[in-house]
């Protein structure tokens, strides 16, 4: 379980908010083959997925007594999410609400619902809540419709891998989080010392942004 953490530098951008509200996670594969942690760690599970290609990106994932996510709609509209309950508190106070409808996890029991309604969880049951987490492909009714899906997953979804461990890959997008996020701090703490200065630094770089893309074109 000591495993099932959250990032510790700032290289998941899709889960980093959650982070702030207790939850947490291990990585078994992201829209690829399975993680080298996942794999070294947990072998059984992760020769488990690989015979199931349908299912994109895995984790293990917690939400400990006095947790919650907030909610949200995830915009990539190409997968399911599926939880199987595997250590939960198997109360109604441990839930998770979709589009309106509420969901209390059960141990040995999964649910499959659509991520891109908005929906939030919360743990108040005084126990943690352990799940296996997937997302799953979406059905598509035409071939160029999958296509254009297996593209995305391909080259835009694993570039959000995020690495349980140093050994794990990192993808673009989580590259480019670890730097932005640095910068984001900085502007945080100039702005609580100074908003003038802030707010000057700030359309400084914007025009200097706005410059660079006039000269592109």
């Amino acid at each position: 379980m000591e495993q099932i953490k959250a990032a510790e530098k700032f290289n998941d951008a899709g889960f980093n908010s959650f982070f702030k509200t207790g939850w947490k996670r291990f990585y078994l594969k992201w829209y690829e083959n399975a993680h080298p942690s996942a794999s070294l760690l947990c072998p059984k599970t992760t020769e488990l997925l690989r015979t199931i290609p349908s299912i994109k990106a895995a984790m293990f994932a917690t939400l400990p007594d006095g947790s919650r996510l907030p909610r949200h709609r995830d915009p990539y509209a190409g997968s399911l999410r599926f939880h199987l309950g595997l250590a939960t508190p198997n109360d109604d106070r441990c839930f998770i609400e979709v589009d309106g409808k509420r969901y209390s996890w059960r141990d040995g029991e999964g649910v499959l619902f659509d991520e891109t309604y908005i929906h939030y969880a919360e743990n108040t049951s005084g126990e943690n809540r352990l799940i296996l987490f997937c997302d799953v492909e979406r059905p598509m009714r035409y071939r160029w419709a999958q296509a254009v899906n297996h593209w995305l997953g391909r080259n835009l979804m694993s570039a959000a891998s995020a690495p349980n461990d140093e050994n794990d890959r990192i993808g673009g997008i989580n590259r480019a989080f670890r730097y932005i996020y640095q910068i984001r701090i900085v502007g945080k703490k100039l702005k609580s010392w100074n908003k003038t200065v802030y707010y000057i630094v700030k359309w400084i770089l914007f025009g200097g942004i706005a410059v660079l893309i006039w000269r592109a074109f």
